[in-house]
């Protein structure tokens, strides 16, 4: 049995909390190849001085903060990122509330006050690019200045590449927005999911053959309207399937409605959480004249799906459990 993964707040007892422990420092939106490497360098400290990695990250996003009326589309929502990291294997995760006390909080005070006196680190990996403190002063060629004289370990992670251009939460967003989902997953290190209830539609997709899992994503969700080959988590069980998101221009036109078919599956879904993995992108979202019309490409659509999903009988995220 996997250990038990820690969450520690602001809220947190500072008996509560492991001291010594190697921290991997970040927003992690999306837990990327690049956050990953970042994740490894500390886990490789922590193994290698005999202490517990836990991830250090800060919710709401700190953009949400700075732009609060600007929408935001977020790769993993505060919970996702979390069942991420509890996946890559860390002990824990540290999570900051980012509010107006942070964001005014010196890069010296953080260090000081929160890292080295309420977390008692031993160790802090980081990313080239992770800023930090008020104005965005900290960085991490500070940390490493610092390290000597604070006792502590420091590892500076470079940037990743992917034929020659860097993972980034930014790029991946492009991607998914574009559709170029082998793309995102690549950057991911596996395919990007999302989490939602199962709640009731028009029933249109019974009528059809096609019976749907109806999901609402965040209203901030930028993935490109169209159809997907999916596999979804239903606690340990994967189920394949087709999904459409968009929509709806043969129908209704309204907001934007993740539809998830799964292929060979019988049984009623209303009011679950399912995780939906995104596999492969099949076709833009597309206005049809007639039901016959469209029954014959949804036809297509499953067998492409089908297709695309047995190429890749193994891909979903890992994802580990939180309390």
């Amino acid at each position: 049995m996997a250990p038990q993964f820690t969450v520690i707040r602001d809220t947190t007892p500072e008996s509560a909390i492991p001291k010594g422990a190697v921290v991997a420092m970040g927003n992690f939106d999306g837990v990327h190849l690049g956050h990953r490497a970042v994740i490894a360098a500390a886990m490789e400290m922590g193994r290698a001085h005999g202490r517990p990695a836990l991830a250090l990250t800060f919710e709401p996003h700190p953009r949400r903060f700075f732009s609060p009326n600007t929408p935001q589309f977020r790769l993993t929502d505060e919970r996702a990122k979390l069942r991420l990291l509890a996946g890559a294997g860390l002990a824990g995760a540290v999570v900051m509330t980012f509010d107006k006390a942070r964001a005014g909080t010196s890069a010296q005070d953080f260090i000081h006050h929160d890292l080295i006196e309420r977390l008692g680190v031993s160790g802090i990996a980081v990313g080239y690019d992770f800023h930090f403190g008020k104005g965005r002063v900290g960085s991490p060629s500070l940390l490493v200045n610092e390290a000597p004289r604070l006792g502590i370990e420091v590892d500076v992670q470079p940037h990743v590449d992917i034929d020659e251009r860097p993972v980034s939460s930014s790029a991946i967003r492009i991607a998914l927005a574009e559709g170029q989902v082998d793309e995102a997953t690549t950057m991911l290190g596996a395919p990007w999911f999302i989490t939602g209830e199962v709640i009731h539609g028009e029933k249109r997709g019974r009528d059809l053959g096609y019976p749907t899992a109806n999901i609402r994503l965040d209203a901030n969700c930028g993935l490109k309207h169209g159809i997907y080959a999916v596999r979804v988590g239903r606690g340990p069980e994967r189920l394949n399937g087709v999904a459409s998101f968009g929509r709806r221009p043969t129908f209704d036109n309204g907001a934007p409605l993740l539809e998830i078919f799964l292929f060979d599956f019988r049984g009623d879904l209303y009011g679950q959480a399912l995780d939906c993995a995104f596999i492969g992108f099949i076709r833009e979202e597309l206005k049809f004249d007639g039901i016959d019309t469209l029954i014959r490409q949804m036809d297509d659509d499953s067998a492409r799906a089908r297709a695309l999903l047995a190429a890749a009988p193994d891909a979903f995220p890992r994802l580990g459990t939180v309390d």
